[in-house]
């Protein structure tokens, strides 16, 4: 088989091969894609609401340090094993437990996507008095289509959007600086309610956590595990950092988190469109992608046919989602994070760092160890006060590695077959 035609494949039922490895600047791109995403940019208002702005630096290097942490330890996994979220899934929950997983990463990513294609055209709309449909239908068509081409149309969109959004969201929000008197007055800025540091790290946490417990649908194709690890790192101490900074000195120094609503009140509307639909994009075709290879563990369908299917829901449904399912969001994002922190402990805790190669384990067919330590991660996350997605994750792998120790033969907990790649 070519190298093209390696690259052109999503791999979404077996491992990525090494001959299919991709660079660092090519993962770095995409990974910072990734984070580019216009939800940060809002958790980053609400944090220059309630932090003053040194408070608000700390609390996004603290957040960032534990999604950085999770992450980079889920690509590590992905880059040694080849394997997607839900193939990982299939160690720890096994082979039709790892349907749950599947599915709830799956529909919570199909949900986002309504709600990115709404939150595109809601501003451009009124900015352009454009058909809303009309804007609905093209942007989610266009979304699709790079979903569908697979990784290496991700990785292009990343090679345009990244430093298009860097470069004019930077001098738009030195702009809006400017206006208010300079950094002196930023730093000087103080917030009329505060938010605690705990009800600040969990919005942090909260605002990507459920994207980024999918880290290994796209860390599996770098080339070396230095490569995904230090991508990944850098992506969320990088991207993601700089969509809270846009959102918190939007809202500081203008009242809109997003830096696309504070260009429009700047009178740059072109620039804002493009720099609002290359954001969304690079986080929506990401989102659609891993969408599919969710619903392919399940289906065994290819995952470009579910991409179109998952697309045309989506960007139909866009308006309903929008109006009805952001308060569901927030409950799914609750029940990710103990998925990724079960393929962690599963891997580090209780396999040794070694998974045997997908084609020759025998899985077992559910593993209630992982279906009960990922309901008690969500039980902490809802009743236990203060940073919930971090006491998702700490509850669901605890628990875990508890229950995997008592219930798992020995034999069981070794991966003894020959390892992937």
């Amino acid at each position: 088989m070519s190298q093209k035609k390696l690259q052109d494949q999503d791999f979404e039922l077996q491992a990525v091969p090494s001959s299919a490895g991709r660079g660092f600047w090519k993962m770095f791109m995409l990974m910072v894609g990734f984070t580019f995403f216009s939800a940060s940019m809002l958790a980053g208002g609400t944090l220059g609401q309630g932090l003053s702005f040194s408070h608000f630096i700390v609390t996004v290097l603290i957040g960032n340090l534990i999604l950085g942490t999770y992450t980079g330890l889920l690509a590590n996994i992905a880059a040694k094993s080849g394997l997607s979220t839900h193939l990982l899934t299939r160690y720890s929950f096994g082979e039709k437990g790892s349907y749950l997983p599947s599915f709830l990463l799956s529909i919570t990513q199909i949900g986002w996507f309504g709600v990115g294609v709404m939150m595109f055209s809601v501003p451009v709309q009124t900015v352009t008095g454009w058909n809303i449909w009309i804007i609905i239908i093209v942007s989610g068509a266009l979304m699709t289509a790079t979903a569908y081409l697979g990784i290496k149309a991700l990785t292009a969109l990343s090679f345009v959007a990244v430093p298009a959004i860097a470069i004019l969201g930077t001098i738009s929000v030195g702009s809006a600086v400017n206006t208010m008197g300079g950094v002196n007055e930023l730093f000087a800025y103080q917030p009329t309610e505060t938010l605690t540091y705990a009800a600040a790290i969990a919005i942090c946490l909260g605002s990507f956590i459920s994207g980024g417990t999918l880290t290994p649908d796209f860390a599996r194709f770098a080339k070396t595990k230095k490569i995904a690890v230090s991508t990944t790192l850098i992506a969320f101490f990088l991207g993601n950092s700089l969509m809270f900074l846009f959102g918190a000195v939007g809202t500081i120094a203008t009242g809109k988190s997003d830096i696309s609503e504070v260009m429009f009140t700047q009178g740059l509307i072109l620039p804002a469109i493009i720099i609002l639909g290359l954001n969304i994009w690079t986080t929506n075709d990401n989102s659609l992608y891993a969408s599919g290879l969710g619903f392919s563990n399940i289906t065994k369908i290819a995952k470009k046919k579910l991409v179109i299917v998952n697309g045309l829901f989506g960007t139909l449904m866009a308006m309903w989602l929008y109006n009805n399912f952001i308060s569901w969001l927030g409950f799914l994002n609750m029940t990710l994070p103990p998925i990724g922190a079960i393929i962690i402990a599963d891997y580090y805790f209780c396999r040794a760092k070694r998974y045997a190669a997908l084609e020759h384990h025998s899985f077992q067919v559910v593993r209630w160890q992982a279906i009960l330590a990922w309901a008690i991660g969500v039980l902490c996350a809802l009743f236990i006060p203060g940073i919930a997605p971090l006491y998702s994750m700490l509850g669901a792998a605890v628990s875990y590695v508890v229950l995997a120790k008592v219930f798992d033969k020995p034999s069981a907990q070794r991966s003894s077959m020959k390892e992937v790649r």
